[in-house]
């Protein structure tokens, strides 16, 4: 593993809650965040930041996703990062990592989780465990 680990989306709340340096970052799409939602960080008196690790229609931007995220992350600081199902969080962990970032965690099932048996998500992740989130 290239990044610091997997942490549930409860523990990533408690990571976030329990120390006020960590940063939860959101590397879903513009989409994802305006259609689906977005966790909602508010009570722990934080934000969370949104970068795209890709864009629709284009591949992953590692460099980019990274120089993004520069003037708004202490590079010492522990890095939280979700994306919907935690493929792609998994990789945006590791870019940061690379990087000099960091700890970088991923978020295991991300926001929804992955598809289920029925075509469905929204099983696990985020949402599922009932942590706070909201409509953008």
């Amino acid at each position: 593993m290239s990044y610091a680990g997997d942490l549930t989306p409860t523990e990533a709340w408690e990571l976030l809650a329990s120390d006020e340096n960590a940063v939860l970052v959101d590397v879903r799409t513009q989409a994802e965040w305006a259609f689906v939602g977005v966790p909602d960080t508010s009570e722990l008196g934080k934000r969370p930041l949104f970068a795209e690790w890709s864009s629709l229609g284009s591949g992953p931007n590692p460099a980019g996703f990274v120089e993004a995220l520069t003037a708004h992350v202490d590079p010492g600081a522990p890095i939280v990062l979700l994306c919907r199902s935690g493929h792609r969080s998994a990789s945006a962990a590791a870019a940061l990592t690379a990087a000099g970032y960091g700890p970088a965690y991923n978020v295991a099932d991300g926001f929804e989780g992955e598809v289920d048996e029925e075509g469905h998500r929204g099983s696990a992740g985020w949402r599922a465990e009932g942590l706070p989130w909201r409509q953008q």
